[in-house]
């Protein structure tokens, strides 16, 4: 399997390591619960060293990457970043990553991990013009999240909390964003190996005053799906749309053509067959990927995320079902359930996010 840089301070550190699309990653260091707390409550710090960083560089990258993805790059100025999906001719989802823009011709993309060889042909394939596609394979990945994340980052960088959200600044020979995929206030900080490396250990440090914790995969998949945000592989893939992912809103129709635009704005007259919801259990129980969801009886379609929200201390999960099986006026009625060991588990659907801070 694949290491990152931060690979000995996990093992030093006993983390439970998990094989994550090929990685050797920390799904948890104290407790999926402990840390997911934490992190909604004070601070935690990720490695995200396994996700896929790429440049893209040139006069003519700006067009391009306008043409690749769904959503619209002539919105953002220098040191400003967006969500986006690259997407199919056929309106489905070849990822789903983060854009920013680095200045007027040089643009820097994250991207899933699992998806980064995937996402490099498929650019590489529809390059046109003057511009170069340039991965960053040494790169590393720090995700500082959580409330206290501006003070603590503040004690090493005092100039980094004037940064804004969806804000990029190079700094100190790092690229920092104040972004995440925790829901809550966080930067990431992008850069070779040797100097996050030596960063890591300064902000274990600084952030004891505020019960800083290293944090795992298990409560980054928690605290994501609490907020709604998809993740690739279980809620989007290349067998669902942009559309029936519930992503309509970085699909930006108004731009002269990107690919996939056709399909989906037909998709948009005629409506998809199929849509994402979100639920929670109303009795314990925890959804899982792959669970049947039921309404009245009939199966409607299944979770592609689901867990124990410990903000909410419920289940909670997303799924697709089936437009004209469980219609959008019919979804507050009584009788959609999720079959777990082979009990049906009553649930209501829900508006997005699940959890919402005071």
């Amino acid at each position: 399997m694949k290491q990152t840089p931060f690979h000995s301070f996990h093992r030093d550190a006993r983390a439970k390591m998990v094989d994550f699309g090929g990685w050797d990653m920390p799904v948890q260091f104290q407790g999926v619960m402990a840390e997911h707390l934490a992190v909604r409550e004070k601070a935690g710090l990720f490695d995200i060293s396994h996700m896929g960083q790429v440049l893209v560089k040139g006069p003519a990258a700006g067009a391009f990457l306008q043409k690749i993805l769904t959503n619209d790059l002539s919105r953002l100025m220098p040191g400003q970043g967006q969500y986006t999906l690259m997407c199919q001719e056929n309106g489905c989802v070849v990822d789903d990553l983060y854009l920013y823009c680095l200045g007027k011709e040089h643009y820097f993309l994250i991207v899933n991990a699992s998806r980064t060889a995937i996402d490099l042909e498929w650019m590489r394939k529809r390059k046109t013009g003057d511009l170069d596609i340039i991965p960053q394979p040494q790169a590393a990945g720090l995700a500082l999240q959580g409330p206290d994340a501006a003070n603590i980052l503040k004690k090493i960088f005092p100039a980094l909390e004037e940064l804004k959200k969806n804000q990029i600044t190079e700094f100190s020979s790092m690229w920092v964003s104040r972004t995440g995929y925790t829901g809550e206030d966080g930067f990431e900080l992008f850069s070779s190996a040797d100097n996050l490396l030596a960063l890591y250990p300064d902000l274990l440090e600084e952030g004891k005053l505020f019960g800083l914790q290293p944090c795992g995969l298990g409560a980054r998949d928690t605290l994501r799906l609490e907020m709604g945000y998809r993740l690739y592989g279980n809620d989007l893939d290349e067998q669902h749309t942009a559309l029936e992912s519930g992503l309509g809103w970085v699909v930006k129709f108004d731009k002269t053509d990107f690919i996939g635009k056709n399909s989906l704005l037909q998709e948009k007259e005629t409506g998809p067959s199929r849509r994402i919801i979100a639920f929670r259990l109303k009795a314990r129980g925890v959804p899982r990927h792959g669970y049947a969801i039921f309404f009245n009886g009939e199966t409607i379609g299944e979770v592609t995320s689901g867990t124990f929200s410990p903000s909410l201390q419920q289940g909670i999960g997303l799924g697709y079902v089936q437009n004209a099986l469980f219609p959008k006026d019919r979804q507050e009625e009584s009788g959609l359930c999720i079959r777990i060991h082979d009990r049906d588990i009553p649930a209501e659907a829900v508006k997005l996010p699940f959890y919402r801070r005071q």
